[in-house]
């Protein structure tokens, strides 16, 4: 055997690995130089975009982006603040046709709770003066938007349009002292219109 042959069999035997199964032992060959190049260059960009080092590329960052985003989408969705104006809800009590559109959505959404004649059933009665969370019109209109969770009432606001809710509240407002049959007993505290 020459000595080329015993290096290049010295060589080999160096790249064996000791790991054997089967009687077949495997070849360490590395990985290419290209592809581990490209795996340090992906941590390398993981590590840029995790610390949002500044505009890298377009824009301000993925942060200052996503928080300009949110602003966008407040501006554009502005939350319910559950504040109206008495007068404005006590005018709609007087509107014969936003008490009509007030008593439709009653109709859809609050007779499960409140009776078709609003005298309460899981929900209290809402013709008489006795009121557990305030009679006044604001507070009614609070009392929609907000819900009573621990009661089971939801928070309207989330499902219906304010102008909706206040049209509700208007129709509320307006059954005060209907006397419908088999009311369900006061509850709360009573309050003069």
């Amino acid at each position: 055997m020459s000595t080329q042959d015993d290096k290049d069999q010295v060589t080999r035997q160096d790249r064996l690995i000791e790991h054997s199964y089967d009687g077949i032992q495997e070849y360490d060959n590395p990985m290419p130089r290209w592809w581990l190049l490209t795996f340090a260059g992906t941590i390398l960009f993981a590590v840029i975009y995790l610390l949002n080092v500044g505009p890298v590329g377009n824009g301000k960052g993925r942060i200052a982006d996503y928080e300009d985003d949110l602003k966008t989408f407040a501006n554009a969705h502005p939350t319910p603040t559950g504040a109206v104006s008495a007068n404005k809800l006590l005018a709609m009590v007087k509107d014969r046709k936003e008490r009509h559109e007030g008593e439709e959505l009653f109709k859809k959404y609050c007779v499960s709770c409140h009776r078709m004649d609003a005298g309460g059933l899981i929900g209290p009665n809402l013709t008489d003066n006795a009121w557990i969370h305030g009679g006044q019109v604001t507070d009614i209109y609070t009392t929609v938007m907000n819900g009573v969770l621990e009661k089971g009432m939801p928070a309207w606001s989330t499902m219906l349009e304010t102008e909706e809710v206040e049209q509700v509240v208007a129709y509320v407002a307006s059954l005060q002292g209907s006397n419908p049959a088999n009311p369900k007993a006061p509850q709360g505290t009573p309050v003069t219109p």
